[in-house]
């Protein structure tokens, strides 16, 4: 069993599933190739312009302060090591599946099905949370409508709330079956209906939906840097980092939670003309653009009010009627409303081709690869992927999904950073123009680097590793020592084996925030892993094409 478990599969196999896939009958046929750079980094911007911007950077900001700007340069960094490494891979691998494929060629079939279970999480749970925070901003724009009109236009309470979270007024205002009330989240599952339903006719209608999208909620955010910039008093700004760094870092979650849709793009590999040239392209434009906007985002509000102001829901509309602009705050929950919806349909996208992939290596069930022979999408895993968005925001409130999300989003950048380290190399002038990483010699950088961080927080590092206060406290920096040790043994590998400086980079700066999430997170996550490797042993392992593979060599 072992040596399936790790066995990696080669490129030239990973691509000629993919074109057996694309030219079977059965499975509806190939997917069509129509999507261009300017689709690809449109669809960046769909994912990362979305709930952080209208909504998270509120909580971060009101930690962190001013220098909440920071925070943003700081995880485009990391998510610029990530997304070059991600980049090296759809250029050698350009196929869907995005880091559950990567895995497979670098790290074998375990770790790509762990990842893939992780990339569910960040996915659908994910997905869960944009579609509960839509019909929060859905339902404020009804009542702005119909405010200027004169109208009540809101919907009951007990059609916008959950059990979770729902008032003793709201569970005697919902009807009752029996004696079950009946309260529901209807607009955050009418929305994902609504976003399946366009994702699973086709990527022309989508990428159209999502450049148009894109194109309306960046003029907003353009319109609201500049008109807020008018209402700024510099004295706001300081102090900077009014908790400190450590103020800052509270807000790292939230802050990942935002740019983590370029990942999206790469599960999209199969439906691009030139996947090779364009897939990296569309990852690098839409981080550079979705930063700039970020960090001017967060330079206005932080400028317009108080950082202490700013722990709400709205923080954008906030600032607005803090200065008597309410149609300016009107125009920015039109906005929201639709900058979610841009985030639902690009991972209402990415999911299902994941999956696509997975069936493909029989890890899932044949009909999750089958293809519509009209649409050309994957049908039945888009409508999965439907049901288990839908159904559950129609029920739940998850508080800790962005964490989770982040998590697990994080854990996937750390593998795809850590196996292009064990890509073998190509030789420079093979002909083709496919993007290529470049090899910076990280020798001596990397123990640089580590050595001017270590000096940088040597106040604050002895607390790290101090047994005080008992396990209660100490329990906590458990991530922080599991990551210290896997940066001693970077450093050693870098000086030693001269490893490239930037995948080395990608891999330690995710893993220190996955530090930066709380601890309960990391249990839940574990749970969660748990659950998909009993999954994988009692399903996957058994259906697995590798292990089919193995059975025909022994009986031949």
């Amino acid at each position: 069993m072992s040596k399936s478990l790790f066995r990696k599969k080669s490129i030239t196999t990973i691509l000629k599933d993919a074109q057996d896939g694309l030219s079977d009958d059965a499975h509806g046929g190939g997917l069509h190739k129509v999507l261009k750079v300017k689709d690809l980094t449109a669809m960046g911007i769909a994912a990362v312009i979305g709930a952080g911007i209208f909504s998270t950077i509120g909580e971060a900001s009101f930690h962190g302060g001013p220098g909440v700007s920071l925070l943003f340069i700081i995880t485009a960094v990391t998510c610029g090591f990530s997304a070059l490494c991600y980049a090296e891979f759809a250029s050698r691998v350009p196929v869907s599946g995005s880091a559950y494929t990567y895995s497979y060629v670098t790290f074998g079939e375990l770790a790509a099905w762990v990842i893939g279970w992780a990339l569910i999480l960040e996915y659908a749970i994910g997905n869960i949370a944009v579609a509960i925070s839509w019909s929060g901003y859905f339902n404020n724009l009804l009542a702005g409508v119909g405010k200027a009109f004169g109208m009540n236009l809101s919907l009951p309470l007990w059609l916008t709330s959950n059990y979770d979270s729902a008032t003793p007024e709201i569970y005697a205002s919902a009807p009752h079956i029996g004696s079950l009330p009946v309260i529901l989240n209807l607009p955050a599952f009418i929305i994902v209906v609504l976003v399946t339903y366009l994702a699973y006719v086709g990527i022309r209608e989508s990428k159209k939906s999502a450049n148009f999208m894109v194109g309306l909620k960046i003029a907003v955010i353009l319109f609201v840097i500049i008109v807020g910039s008018f209402y700024v008093h510099p004295d706001n700004w300081s102090p900077f980092m009014p908790n400190g760094f450590s103020g800052v870092l509270k807000g790292v979650s939230a802050v990942f939670f935002a740019y983590i849709g370029f990942d999206a793009i790469s599960t999209t590999a199969e439906e691009c003309a030139n996947p090779q040239r364009d897939l990296p392209k569309g990852m690098i434009y839409s981080l550079i653009i979705c930063t700039v906007l970020y960090i001017l985002i967060a330079f206005v509000l932080t400028g317009m009010v108080s950082y202490s102001q700013l722990k709400v829901e709205d923080p954008l509309a906030f600032v607005f009627n803090a200065v008597n602009l309410h149609k300016v705050s009107f125009l920015i929950s039109v906005s929201a409303v639709v900058a979610t919806t841009s985030v639902l349909l690009v991972f209402q996208i990415g999911q299902p081709r994941i999956w696509m992939s997975m069936s493909r290596d029989g890890l899932l069930p044949k009909k999750f690869s089958k293809i519509h022979p009209k649409f050309k999408t994957p049908s039945f895993a888009t409508i999965i992927t439907g049901v288990i968005v839908g159904v559950p925001a129609l029920f739940l409130n998850l508080t800790v999904v962005t964490d989770l999300t982040s998590i697990g989003t994080l854990f996937a950048f750390i593998l795809v950073c850590g196996g292009v380290l064990l890509l073998p190399p190509q030789p420079a002038n093979d002909g083709s123009k496919r993007f290529r990483l470049p090899y910076i010699n990280g020798q001596y950088i990397v123990p640089a680097i580590v050595l001017i961080f270590i000096y940088i927080f040597r106040k604050e590092l002895p607390t790290r590793f101090s047994l005080a206060g008992g396990w209660d406290v100490w329990k906590h920096n458990i991530p922080f020592f599991f990551f210290a040790v896997a940066t001693i043994v970077f450093v050693v590998l870098s000086f030693w084996k001269k490893l490239s400086l930037i995948p080395v980079l990608g891999l330690l700066s995710c893993f220190y925030l996955m530090t930066e999430i709380g601890l309960s997170n990391w249990e839940v996550f574990t749970v969660w892993l748990l659950i998909g490797l009993a999954i994988y042993f009692g399903y996957s392992y058994r259906k697995s094409k590798l292990n089919e593979d193995v059975a025909k060599v022994h009986i031949q």
